[in-house]
């Protein structure tokens, strides 16, 4: 999971990139990345850490243009190092940057045809960079000296035919446009907005419509699945479906987790759906224990909030706060190692005990991925003097890893995986647990739009939409194993700098 924005217009717009990048800062805290371009030059900024961290005056002054392209990156498999950090150039042809939110499958094969038939040379282990180095081929295939819609959108088929998995993508072409693309599934989110400004017509591309809002443009609508949308340099749009056919399958955890509740994706509300869910939460244990004795219903912050407020609604309980948030700590079902994960639950999260104290607590959550997190809040809500502690997810049980761009961990390190509700509940320590059926999750998405008619679920399912081997699954195993991420964190400890590039075209 990552997060992209693109724009182009008539004006200096390495404010607005940033301000982007800003709020997207919840897709992505391992690094951030800007490149501009005045139609002559190409310049870019990248790094690790925050946007706030990796931009500082002297860089954004530097950032000259009228379009660009931004990332901020949530590491899936691989090194985190400042090499990693999107957007990815390469000088050939017409000189190309491009950003991308999703993985390839398929990446390790096409690395090698990359070397053997196309010649060219992978320099990180990123499948971004892959996915560029694809796409500067077909262009460079297509043999015409001067660019065009036609040819730019033919290359586009081309990377289609090729690049297996998700992906949602933005890029720059110098001379030429802005041009992103999503792939024939539409697996990860993309949105285009438009505003109009003093110099015309401005255009914006971002992973969630929540970009467009803060910066001022009125959402259009979402990039389809295997469409490709080109704004050239005089403000024309171009769009074209560049596959013959596609299967919509967005997914669907970006609304269980992911997404801002204040974003539409896929014409759906977030938190509309949110609320969905946790009405859906409480029929369920409303059906499965009529006699429920909740005092009270408390979320475990931040995103499980909108789905507990509808919970404890429906139940008739008490809605509280139950918990006070530290911001400045990471997410931590990425952090390696369990030592780590339990000392950050504790600093990330602290009780507030008058809401606790002689009372039977439901607690809410999103979702339980390796549960470490909820077997020190259950630990937690005890000390503070809960009677009795129930947890209940507004999703169903995690018991597959992600192929798609989420780093969730190795499927072995999944709380869910090979267990049942029962061993999940001890082992957690609740003293009942509940979880969304995954009839009523996809039910709460697509009430908001009835023509959305297939989502992946593959961690919840096991069924990639995409098709997948065993022999992949294995790979990523051993590269989201604790002691991989061990190793992948000591290199970016090692490698705090950032990276910039100007290059004349």
């Amino acid at each position: 999971m990552c997060g992209i924005v693109g724009i182009i217009g008539s004006q200096q717009l390495n404010q607005e990139l940033y301000d982007g990048l800003t709020v997207l800062q919840h897709r992505g805290q391992d690094a951030a990345g800007i490149a501009t371009s005045d139609g002559n030059r190409i310049f870019q900024r990248k790094g690790n850490g925050l946007v706030r961290d990796v931009f500082q005056d002297r860089h954004m002054q530097q950032m000259q243009g009228n379009m660009g392209i931004a990332h901020v990156r949530y590491p899936t498999a691989g090194s985190s190092s400042s090499a990693e950090a999107q957007p990815f150039y390469v000088n050939s042809p017409y000189g190309l940057t491009l950003a991308h939110n999703g993985n390839l499958t398929n990446a390790e094969a096409l690395k090698q045809e990359l070397y053997i038939d196309d010649r060219r040379h992978i320099n990180t282990n990123s499948d971004s960079e892959i996915l560029l180095n694809v796409l500067a081929h077909e262009l460079l295939h297509s043999g015409q000296r001067q660019l065009s819609p036609r040819t730019i959108f033919d290359a586009v088929r081309g990377v289609h035919r090729r690049c297996e998995g998700a992906y949602a993508v933005v890029s720059m072409i110098c001379g030429m446009g802005i041009l992103t693309f999503r792939d024939p599934y539409g697996i990860r989110p993309l949105v285009y907005g438009v505003k109009e400004t003093g110099n015309g017509m401005q255009y914006m591309v971002a992973s969630e419509s929540v970009a467009l809002d803060v910066l001022g443009y009125e959402l259009v609508r979402d990039v389809k699945p295997g469409e490709a949308i080109l704004i050239d340099e005089q403000g024309q749009f171009h769009s074209q479906i560049c596959v013959d056919e596609g299967v919509h399958a967005p997914c669907i955890f970006e609304h269980v987790y992911f997404a801002r509740p204040d974003s539409i994706i896929e014409n759906v509300y977030v938190q509309k759906a949110r609320m969905r869910m946790g009405q859906k939460l409480a029929e369920k244990i409303l059906k499965v224990w009529s006699n429920q004795d909740i005092d009270v219903v408390i979320p475990i912050p931040d995103t499980s909030r909108t789905a507990a407020l509808e919970t404890a609604h429906i139940l008739g309980c008490k809605y509280r706060e139950g918990f006070i948030k530290n911001r400045y700590i990471g997410r931590t079902f990425i952090m390696p190692g369990q030592i780590q994960r339990k000392k950050s639950v504790r600093q990330k999260l602290n009780p507030i005990i008058l809401e606790y104290k002689n009372k039977n607590v439901l607690l809410v959550d999103d979702s339980i991925v390796r549960g470490t997190t909820s077997k020190e809040i259950v630990q937690m809500a005890r000390d503070a003097g809960a009677k009795n502690v129930y947890f209940a997810s507004a999703s169903p049980p995690v018991r597959y890893q992600n192929i798609y761009g989420i780093d969730m961990p190795a499927a072995a390190e999944l709380i869910a995986h090979g267990k049942n509700v029962n061993e999940i509940c001890e082992e957690i320590g609740a003293d009942k647990l509940f979880y969304q059926d995954i009839d009523d999750l996809i039910w709460s998405v697509r009430k908001g739009n009835k023509k959305l008619k297939q989502f992946e679920t593959s961690v919840f399912t096991g069924d990639y939409i995409t098709g997948i081997g065993d022999e992949y699954l294995r790979s990523l195993e051993v590269v989201r194993s604790d002691e991989s991420k061990a190793k992948q964190k000591q290199e970016k400890e090692q490698d705090l700098t950032g990276v910039d590039l100007i290059s004349n075209l």
